[in-house]
């Protein structure tokens, strides 16, 4: 009788090991679809923007809140340190380091709303990254504004930065209130 019940055991094992990667492949294929929507957005946007205004117009008005312009930004988020020098390539390396720290939080994580949130943010993230190698600037080209007050001009790339993070914090909200409602 034991080896009956050993058996049904190592079998409910092994249908629950196995339903468990299929979940965790399920998760992992939509990481990359989220990963990959994310960055051909950012990239489809990005060539859009740089063709239109390769034909020497400067500024695309849309309405009274938002403008396309075309800047290409050196630095960081919003422009900040912007640097040609030892200075651009050490940021570039800090976020290579970073968007390697986010592949492995997407990988360790347990929790499906965690990935989505990192995946939208990683896709943000690469879109920029690839600009840094590719052009050795980041195209940024939405411009909101009202009346005089212009908000840093910014890209889809950072969209889904801010999208990931703003999710994130969320995330880490409500984690945080179920710990003390427990």
């Amino acid at each position: 009788m034991t080896k009956v019940s050993t058996k049904n055991y190592a079998r409910d094992v092994k249908v629950s090991r196995t339903q468990s990667d299929q979940l965790k492949f399920k998760q992992n294929i939509l990481v990359l679809f989220i990963i990959t929507i994310n960055f051909l957005l950012d990239r489809i946007s990005k060539i859009w923007i740089i063709n239109f205004f390769s034909s020497g117009q400067n500024e695309y008005y849309i309405n009274p809140f938002l403008n396309f312009i075309l800047i290409w930004n050196k630095g960081i988020a919003f422009g900040f340190f912007d640097s040609e020098n030892l200075t651009y390539h050490m940021i570039s390396l800090a976020i290579f380091i970073i968007l390697g720290f986010i592949v492995y939080m997407i990988i360790s994580s347990n929790n499906i709303f965690e990935k989505i949130c990192l995946s939208i943010l990683l896709g943000g993230a690469l879109g920029n990254f690839f600009d840094r190698l590719y052009y050795q600037a980041v195209p940024d080209f939405i411009d909101l504004h009202y009346n005089n007050f212009h908000w840093f001009v910014f890209n889809v790339s950072d969209i889904s930065i801010t999208i990931g993070i703003i999710l994130l914090l969320i995330n880490e909200l409500i984690k945080g209130k179920e710990k003390t409602d427990e």
